[in-house]
C-alpha cells in the first residue's frame, strides 16, 4: 500500500535545500524501524502545515472524515475531559497517510493506544529560556545524567529538533501520567538544588532568568511530546534525532536534517535499540517526590488548562501576586 499514499510527491515542504513530500516520505521510510520501536502503537497529534514548514499551520487531534477503513484510531480526552479519536501510530502506512496529509512531524501520547492508563514514558524536557546557548543545554544534560546513574536509571537523550534536548526513560507499565509528571517534578528540584546557576524548575518565567528549565508538565496527563525521528517545520528540515550519552559534546541539533540522516544512520545507527529492552522503576524519583512532599513542598504548578489540583501553590505570577 505504501506506494499509494503520497499523492503530489514533488511539492516543496522545505526551503533550505527544496526538500519535498516525497523526500519526507524517504526520510520515514529511512527510519521506519527505529520510529516504530518509539512511536509504534502510539497514539499521535497531527500538526498540518498545507503550504509547507514556511506556511501556516494547525493542530488536528481528531482524523478527518472519510479516511480509509484500515486506519487505526483510539480515543483520547484533553484536561477538561473532551474526547476525540486520535490516529494511532500502527505501522509506517499510518505514518504516510499522515505525511500526505501535510504532517511534517509527530507529537506522541506516552502511553500506548493499548494501555492507555499507565504512561511508560518519562520525558524529561531540558528547555532554553532566552540567551540560554546549547553547550549549557549539554551541561545540564551531563547533571541529568549523572542524577540517573545514582538512581540506577537509565535515560536515551534525543534532540528536540530545535534548541533544546529531551531525554527519555522507558518506564515498566505501571504508574499514571500523574506518577509520573510526581517523578518529573522530582528531577526537575533536585538538579536545581544541585545546580542553581545553571538549571531552573520555575514554572513561572519571570523567576527563571538564563537558566535551562526542565519542564516538568510535559509529563502532565493527556500531554504530547515531539517524538523521537519526527521532523521539525524549520527550512533546513531538523530532525529530532536519537543520540548516544557518548557523542552529546560533539553534536549541535542543527546539524541533524533529512539530508544528513542516511549517513548517520549508515555509520550510528539507532542509539535508543535497547530502550525497550528492559522497562525500568520509577520508584526512586517517586521516592525523591515523597521526601520533597514531606518535607513541606507543595505540588509544582500546572498549566492553565488544567482544573486545581490538591495542594497545588496559588496559580499566579509572582510578580501579579505581590501586586495583589
Amino acid at each position: 500500500m505504501d506506494g499509494d499514499l503520497i499523492t503530489h510527491a514533488d511539492k516543496v515542504l522545505f526551503g533550505e535545500r527544496g526538500e519535498t513530500k516525497g523526500d519526507l516520505a524517504a526520510h520515514y521510510r529511512r527510519v521506519a524501524e527505529p520510529l516504530m520501536r518509539t512511536m509504534g502503537g502510539r497514539p499521535v497529534l497531527l500538526q498540518r502545515f498545507p503550504e509547507g514548514a514556511s506556511g501556516p499551520s494547525f493542530f488536528q487531534k481528531r482524523v478527518p472524515k472519510n479516511v480509509p477503513d484500515w486506519l487505526q484510531t483510539t480515543t483520547v480526552s484533553t484536561p477538561n475531559g473532551t474526547t476525540s479519536q486520535a490516529l494511532v501510530a500502527a505501522d509506517l502506512d499510518h505514518v504516510l497517510w499522515a505525511v500526505n496529509l501535510g504532517c511534517l512531524g509527530f507529537h506522541v501520547w506516552p502511553y500506548l493506544a493499548a494501555d492507555p492508563g499507565h504512561a511508560d514514558e518519562l520525558r524529561i524536557d531540558l528547555d532554553p529560556t532566552p540567551g540560554v546557548e546549547f553547550a549549557q543545554i549539554r551541561a545540564a544534560a551531563r547533571e541529568l545524567e549523572k542524577l540517573f546513574g545514582e538512581l540506577g536509571i537509565v535515560g536515551y537523550p534525543k534532540t528536540t529538533g530545535n534548541r533544546g534536548l529531551h531525554v527519555y526513560v522507558r518506564l515498566q507499565p505501571r504508574w499514571d501520567s500523574y506518577q509520573v509528571r510526581a517523578a518529573a517534578v522530582a528531577a526537575a528540584r533536585e538538579l536545581e538544588r544541585r545546580r542553581p546557576d545553571l538549571i531552573t524548575a520555575a514554572w513561572w518565567k519571570e523567576e527563571r532568568g538564563r537558566r535551562v528549565f526542565v519542564d516538568y508538565n510535559q509529563n502532565a496527563p493527556h500531554k504530547t511530546v515531539f517524538g523521537a525521528w519526527s521532523v521539525r517545520a524549520r527550512p533546513g528540515a531538523q530532525v529530532s534525532t536519537p543520540i548516544s550519552w557518548a557523542e552529546l559534546d560533539d553534536i549541535h541539533p542543527d546539524q541533524f536534517t533529512i539530508a544528513s540522516l542516511p549517513e548517520r544512520l549508515e555509520s550510528v545507527g539507532d542509539p535508543w535499540i535497547a530502550m525497550n529492552d528492559q522497562p525500568q522503576s520509577l520508584e526512586p524519583l517517586l521516592e525523591m517526590s515523597a521526601a520533597d512532599r514531606a518535607s513541606g513542598l507543595l505540588d509544582a504548578p500546572w498549566p492553565p488548562v488544567y482544573p486545581k489540583q490538591p495542594d497545588e501553590p496559588p496559580r499566579v505570577a509572582p510578580s501579579r501576586a505581590k501586586k495583589s
